[in-house]
């Protein structure tokens, strides 16, 4: 892993996401499986011995952008794994967006 200072975009990501559990609906597997993904690739646990569900969504994308921006990828697992965290990401904060927006 190497250090990193968050871009401006991503400290406000991390600050739009809710700090409590959100149910993503139809993308909660794909989300889920894709921090289950980098966890196992990279042989992380991020949040042991809690239940994917009740991770808070401001934890979670915190976490999936400080694995896309400092991890390094050493094999073709690895790199698959890292390339789906923009995409889950992305989702992550356009639910924040959504319930944000809802909540006005």
């Amino acid at each position: 892993m190497t250090d990193y200072i968050p871009e401006l975009s991503e400290l406000r990501m991390v600050a739009r996401a809710p700090e409590r559990p959100v149910d993503f609906g139809a993308d909660r597997d794909y989300i889920f499986s894709c921090l289950s993904d980098v966890e196992s690739r990279f042989g992380l646990a991020a949040f042991p011995g809690l239940a994917p569900e009740r991770i808070p969504a401001r934890r979670l994308i915190k976490q999936l952008i400080t694995w896309w921006r400092t991890l390094e990828p050493a094999d073709e697992g690895q790199r698959d794994a890292h390339a789906r965290l923009p995409g889950v990401i992305r989702l992550i904060d356009t639910y924040s967006a959504l319930l944000a927006e809802l909540k006005r």
